[in-house]
């Protein structure tokens, strides 16, 4: 039994006619029913009821039709796995990300893609939830990593929550320690007297320290505004003043920086991994998001 037969078999059995099943799979009339013959003969059944104008299955061939086209399906499957797979050795994703992500949560798992498939360019795109998912939404990106919750009036996506990330205080290690009461944790109370070093308008993390002072009860005073994580981290590192970055972030600083956590219940961030809901990813941005979920 092939599948070429069984493939000739559903044909003959969908269209209910030798001629018309040929010009369906391209195959010569003469050619087709050679090979359900041949098929009929390894079933040792027949398949049709051949009279003229009305072919008609025969118990064998009901038997037969839906488990020849489960096979062929499942030849297909296959097919399309394998072409996937190798599809691996090549290609691009596009990947969106925060600039704290870029430079906390992405190096390594990056790393090890390319490790395991060197051959697939990556493409990374900085910017905030904002920006990420309105390039999600026009097609430009296969997966972004954004904060939740989406903001309004945002295109369907599918999100699965990968972290949820402490928010601690940054200080220059030359400049005195922040207003703290025990010198170990600040309260974001405590950030009232402090200038903060704050990030452009658009980054989650300035809506998010903004909207946690004003519910403690006061404005933010801002020394200076404006910069992305790295330009942010220098400011401080030279003694501008004080920002509120993630931890991972912070303990990935380097030299020159204090770290003071936020006494609880703190402040947080969840992270999210999305595509678009209506559009599956490219192979390889499904291989990048299954080692962004497993690290």
């Amino acid at each position: 039994m092939q599948f070429q037969q069984l493939h000739y078999f559903v044909a003959v059995a969908e269209t209910r006619h030798f001629t018309r099943a040929a010009e369906l799979v391209h195959v010569a009339q003469p050619s087709l029913s050679q090979q359900i013959k041949a098929l009929e003969r390894e079933l040792g059944a027949d398949l049709f009821l051949r009279a003229r104008g009305n072919i008609t299955l025969t118990d064998a061939g009901e038997a037969l039709l839906p488990l020849a086209r489960r096979i062929l399906a499942d030849a297909d499957t296959a097919r399309h796995e394998v072409q996937e797979l190798v599809q691996l050795r090549g290609g691009r994703v596009r990947l969106g990300a925060t600039p704290s992500l870029c430079t906390g949560l992405l190096p390594d798992v990056l790393r090890a893609f390319h490790d395991r498939y060197p051959g697939i360019r990556l493409l990374i795109e900085e910017g905030g939830s904002h920006d990420l998912v309105r390039e999600l939404a026009r097609g430009a990106l296969d997966l972004a990593l954004i904060v939740l919750p989406l903001p309004p009036a945002s295109p369907a996506l599918t999100t699965v929550e990968l972290l949820r990330e402490d928010l601690v205080v940054v200080s220059s290690t030359e400049a005195p320690a922040p207003g703290c009461r025990d010198g170990l944790v600040m309260r974001v109370a405590d950030l009232e007297g402090e200038r903060l070093v704050m990030f452009r308008h658009g980054y989650d993390l300035r809506e998010l320290t903004v909207a946690a002072c004003r519910s403690a009860g006061f404005e933010p005073h801002f020394a200076v505004e404006g910069g992305e994580m790295d330009a942010v981290l220098g400011f401080v590192r030279a003694g501008l003043g004080v920002a509120v970055v993630p931890r991972m972030v912070a303990t990935r600083a380097g030299q020159g920086l204090r770290v003071t956590p936020l006494a609880r219940p703190g402040l947080h961030r969840t992270i999210a991994l999305a595509h678009r809901s209506d559009v599956a990813p490219p192979r390889a941005a499904r291989e990048l998001q299954r080692m962004l979920l497993e690290r």
